[in-house]
């Protein structure tokens, strides 16, 4: 269900800067839905090519790391993630928990 109104808000994105040919989206590694879980509505409410991004995470713990976390779980709606150092739980987050819109192609 979100991955659909997830997908919608998409399109409507894209479409908002004129007639769309294709567009691609970026979806981090610790955003609440999947890349794999957003592909499939978005290709069935688009008719025009979507090309999904994976960005890699990066996250910022207290022990000083800055990297990559470990993923624990990945599951729908939900991500527990470590330091990849320490193993403390849920370090701040720098990058890849966003899903953006980065490009319509008009």
């Amino acid at each position: 269900m979100h991955e659909t109104l997830m997908a919608r808000d998409l399109k409507e994105a894209a479409e908002r800067h004129g007639k769309v040919k294709g567009m691609t989206v970026e979806v981090g590694e610790l955003a609440h839905i999947p890349a794999r879980d957003l592909e499939g509505p978005l290709k069935e409410l688009c008719p025009w090519p979507v090309q999904l991004k994976e960005v890699p995470a990066l996250v910022k713990c207290r022990c000083g790391h800055e990297g990559r976390p470990k993923i624990l779980e990945k599951g729908h709606d939900s991500t527990v993630w470590a330091c990849a150092k320490c193993q403390r739980l849920m370090p701040k987050v720098l990058k890849g928990d966003k899903i953006m819109l980065t490009e319509a192609e008009i």
